[in-house]
């Protein structure tokens, strides 16, 4: 973060300088570059805001990107692609989990099922679906009603039958 605020600093500072003692010392720091990279080992370490600000200059003024002696001119654009792919990778990135459903669909399920007792999940999301509800049959199942201590036979007025193993019952 400092190096890129004594960046813009030298930046400013250098808007002030003739053009003669800015290409002077330009070719100063070449030079010093030159000898830094014979002494560098084979790998340099960069940090990010390193690799930001390569890549922030070379899209504000695409010329430099010949000048570049401290990484491979290809390096630069892979690290630009690469930034460009994680932003839109972020930008577009999905909430995790089911979506929301509304409260009216919830209580809408827990009605059907109420008032209907015999019809189980597939039944009420049909049913949903024919109107115009996009849910899944598991989120039905998930709202609905838990009918219990309530026989099929008690709901539908069905007359218990004996059970046919002469036990009595």
């Amino acid at each position: 973060m400092l190096a890129i605020l004594h960046l813009l600093m030298t930046f400013a500072a250098n808007l002030f300088k003739s053009r003669r003692q800015l290409e002077v010392e330009n070719l100063f720091l070449r030079h010093q570059l030159t000898i830094a990279l014979r002494r560098a080992p084979r790998r340099l370490r960069l940090h990010g805001s390193d690799r930001a600000v390569l890549v922030w200059l070379t899209r504000l003024w695409p010329s430099l990107i010949v000048l570049t002696r401290v990484v491979q001119p290809d390096t630069i654009l892979r690290w630009h692609r690469l930034g460009f792919r994680a932003y839109w990778r972020w930008k577009s990135r999905g909430q995790p989990g089911r979506p929301r459903i509304s409260r009216e669909l919830r209580e809408l399920i827990r009605q059907m099922s109420k008032d209907n007792p015999l019809w189980g999940a597939p039944r009420i999301h049909g049913e949903l679906l024919k109107l115009g509800f996009e849910v899944a049959e598991s989120t039905v199942s998930k709202y609905m009603l838990k009918h219990r201590g309530t026989a099929i036979a008690d709901v539908a007025d069905i007359p218990p039958q004996p059970c046919g193993c002469h036990c009595g019952d």
